[in-house]
């Protein structure tokens, strides 16, 4: 079975989900195994024509409301959507970004909105939907995070910041919220497919070359792989996970500065005498 062949489990039947980030290839991946594994989604997103394409497939299982996360009015027309559309929050994955990556000479203007829209709007998000959650008697949130938040990159400072952030972020409402029985977990995206590597390197042939660079795994992960994880967390299966950081990143924070043995080949050991 290939990661993006459809899995039979419905561990999320009854559920409804809110999605970020729903535009995106990544948003798409999650979205479809939202829906695959039972649930009905309100997947938000910016670019209207990219989220018509994605929640197209979905059927009656799927609806796409046009959302801008750092306005607190579209994000409180996802929450009145799922609710008078499916009745009721279950869970919220929290998947939007922008990849802001200016160095020293970045303005305070461009730290802000990196901020509201990478870490701020899906605090708010998940603060709206809460009340929602406790009607029901909990739920999960599932944070998407990269491997940019845990590593030093170069040409990088303000999306890697973001990111971290929003470890913190996972951290301190997961223990907010365990009361209410709601999770809160994060996902640590490796290098993934998506609109903005296709652009940056045209073919996933050439794309998947250059991750086998930092990954093990030899490739990029496929989007419907990064929603697998999502899933995860967010069924019953993860009851007992909360405050945690799930790795889906073909082994790129596994390996040290040695890398895939890199080095030893461009700088080979000398022959010993």
């Amino acid at each position: 079975m290939t990661p993006t062949e459809p899995r039979t489990t419905r561990d999320l039947d009854g559920k409804v989900a809110l999605l970020t980030g729903a535009g995106s290839l990544v948003g798409a991946g999650i979205g479809a195994k939202l829906v695959e594994a039972g649930a009905k989604v309100v997947m938000g997103g910016r670019n209207e024509e990219n989220g018509a394409e994605v929640v197209a497939p979905l059927g009656d299982s799927g609806v796409f409301v046009r959302t801008d996360i750092t306005n607190d009015d579209d994000l409180d027309a996802m929450v009145t959507t799922a609710l008078d559309r499916f009745g009721g929050v279950d869970i919220v994955v929290s998947a939007a970004a922008i990849f802001d990556c200016g160095m020293l000479e970045t303005t305070r203007e461009n730290w802000r909105r990196s901020f509201d829209t990478n870490v701020i709007g899906g605090a708010m998000l998940i603060q709206k939907a809460v009340p929602h959650m406790r009607q029901r008697g909990g739920g999960a949130v599932v944070i998407v995070g990269s491997i940019s938040g845990k590593q030093s990159q170069p040409n990088r400072i303000v999306y890697p910041t973001t990111k971290s952030a929003l470890l913190g972020l996972t951290r301190n409402m997961a223990q907010a919220l365990a009361p209410d029985n709601i999770r809160v977990n994060h996902i640590t995206l490796g290098w993934t497919w998506s609109r903005n590597i296709e652009r940056r390197y045209g073919s996933r042939e050439r794309a998947d070359l250059f991750a086998a660079e930092f990954q093990p795994m030899g490739r990029m992960a496929h989007p419907e792989e990064c929603g697998d994880a999502v899933v995860f967390l967010a069924s019953d299966r993860a009851s007992f996970i909360t405050g945690a950081d799930l790795a889906v990143d073909g082994g790129y924070d596994a390996i040290g500065p040695e890398a895939m043995g890199q080095p030893f080949e461009k700088v080979p050991v000398l022959p010993e005498d």
